[in-house]
């Protein structure tokens, strides 16, 4: 099993989205790489914590090897977009990569560089070592299973396209 961390603006989309291929086995939405210790949610929204959203994913690489899950995070992105997915805007809405090993950061970088070429054009997506993360409340822990109807800012069709267990 490895883990890595995955923000994409809204938690609540990115770990409905994530959690449903195959290989992953387990998600956490939490706050990463902000300025500050367990920050809450009202926190991390209005006093500039600098925390993004962000999903923890433990995963088996012999089913979907981190390349692969980075394709399917491509998916559910803007990788152009500063601060902002969907509607949703401000520094804890960043798109980010944060790794926890060597080969996590190889992968990462290749990936981002491969989807950069075939954009024609530099991401704004984060690429760095995981400096921290904090859970987020349980009430955010897999908000659209709790709320089906809840708040999206990655379109259903989507997230049912990938649909691939569960």
């Amino acid at each position: 099993m490895k883990t890595i961390y995955l923000a994409g603006g809204c938690f609540w989309g990115v770990q409905q989205f994530i959690r449903q291929i195959d290989g992953v086995l387990a998600t956490e939405t939490g706050y990463a790489n902000g300025k500050t210790e367990n920050p809450t949610y009202e926190q991390v929204k209005y006093w500039g914590t600098g925390h993004a959203e962000t999903v923890r994913i433990d995963y088996d690489e012999r089913v979907l090897p981190t390349r692969e899950l980075l394709e399917y995070y491509f998916l559910a992105i803007d990788p152009t977009s500063v601060n902002k997915q969907g509607p949703d805007v401000g520094v804890q809405y960043r798109t980010g990569i944060y790794y926890v090993d060597a080969d996590q950061k190889v992968d990462a970088e290749a990936s981002l560089a491969a989807l950069s070429a075939k954009l024609g054009q530099p991401l704004a997506v984060e690429c760095c070592p995981l400096e921290q993360f904090f859970p987020a409340e349980e009430y955010h822990q897999d908000y659209l299973i709790k709320n089906p109807t809840g708040y999206c800012h990655i379109p259903r069709d989507l997230i049912n396209k990938v649909k691939s267990k569960k």
